[in-house]
């Protein structure tokens, strides 16, 4: 039997269940031990997601994390903690000689990110933050669309909108909303996929200077602070592209991007989550104003270019391919320093939009 990369998952927290499943679909990875500190979690874990998802061998349910991390059959470490927990959490793993995928936003700051980093170059293990999306089939065929000259052009602007709308029990009582937990509210839950997907788009360059509101707060029942419950920002670039983001817990589900062009534009619905189905896209406009003496009419021109590929839940999804890459980065012994640099970027610009809004409104300077 070939050899596969061997998981260990540090809490029990929702999206864990997604890869679960995600890391029994990869081909190439286990889930080996799930640990959770409250007595019963990890087993009523894995109790309910192998009633959907069954699995040949058990994982066994370990009581603490450092246990986990102690553990002789553990590879890989999957660490869905709050976010004022991982940056403890991603250095011990890498002490214990553990490869880490961690949810985002990375940490509180730039300089915890750049200290966890560091464990990781130092004990030789592969570190990357788990925004799905970059694994997708969808991303190479976006590339091409934004580098080929024609569809777009000379890209001059991005903007894109992540939302959705939290209930009254999510505002009194989810961690989103508790500033001891995650104090950078929808602006680290949400905004994060927005600011890589622009980073993305302009090869990982980073914008000089940004400027970020606060619009709306939540403050949860236990939060001794408000956190951002709506965030606007704007980015802005040295070659004169801009990019604009707003991202909610108050507005109903949106997901999309856009980027306009000097001959075209490039919209994206559900960048983040695809739409359920069996094949994702992105539509190309090139509308055309035409006037002949008295006739004008607004021509609309759109092209659709698609993928085969599940939204979530198969092989070609992809939350598996991420795994899946994951694993055999994990299983060659090859360390990809490309995926802790868009880490500590897109924290960096986090930072700062947080700052700004912290400032008012104020311009800050984007430094690495």
């Amino acid at each position: 039997m070939d050899r596969v990369c061997r998981w260990g998952i540090l809490g029990t927290a929702g999206i864990a269940r997604k890869n679960w499943k995600a890391i029994k679909l990869s081909g190439n990875s286990r889930v080996a031990a799930v640990a959770s500190r409250r007595a019963g979690a990890a087993e009523q874990f894995i109790d309910e997601c192998s009633s959907q998802v069954p699995v040949t061998d058990r994982p066994a349910a370990v009581s603490s994390y450092e246990a986990l991390l102690g553990r002789d059959d553990i590879d890989a470490v999957y660490i869905p903690l709050p976010t004022a927990l991982r940056h403890e959490w991603v250095i011990r793993a890498a002490e214990a000689g553990k490869h880490v995928i961690g949810e985002k936003p990375a940490a509180l700051n730039a300089s915890q990110v750049r200290e966890m980093l560091q464990a990781c170059q130092e004990h030789q293990v592969q570190y990357m933050d788990g925004v799905m999306f970059m694994h997708s089939g969808r991303m190479p065929i976006v590339r091409q669309l934004l580098d080929d000259g024609d569809s777009l052009g000379q890209l001059r602007r991005l903007y894109g909108q992540f939302s959705f709308a939290g209930d009254e029990e999510f505002g009194r009582a989810n961690i989103r909303t508790d500033s001891r937990l995650e104090p950078h509210g929808c602006l680290g839950d949400l905004g994060w996929y927005l600011i890589r997907y622009f980073l993305w788009v302009m090869n990982g360059q980073l914008p000089t200077h940004v400027q970020g509101r606060s619009l709306s707060q939540l403050q949860g029942n236990e939060s001794p602070h408000p956190v951002p419950g709506e965030f606007a920002a704007d980015l802005y670039f040295d070659n004169g592209v801009s990019a604009g983001f707003y991202c909610s817990f108050r507005t109903e589900n949106q997901q999309w991007i856009h980027a306009s062009g000097s001959r075209g534009n490039l919209r994206i619905h559900d960048f983040v989550l695809p739409y359920h189905g069996s094949s994702i896209e992105a539509f190309v406009t090139q509308d055309a104003f035409v006037i002949d003496n008295c006739e004008f009419h607004m021509e609309h021109h759109e092209t659709r270019h698609a993928i085969r590929e599940r939204d979530a839940g198969a092989a070609s999804a992809q939350e598996v391919c991420m795994i899946r890459n994951f694993a055999n980065q994990v299983l060659s012994n090859h360390i990809d320093r490309t995926w802790p640099d868009w880490t500590l970027k897109t924290q960096v610009v986090l930072d700062a939009c947080f700052q700004s809004a912290a400032d008012d409104g104020a311009a800050v300077t984007v430094q690495l």
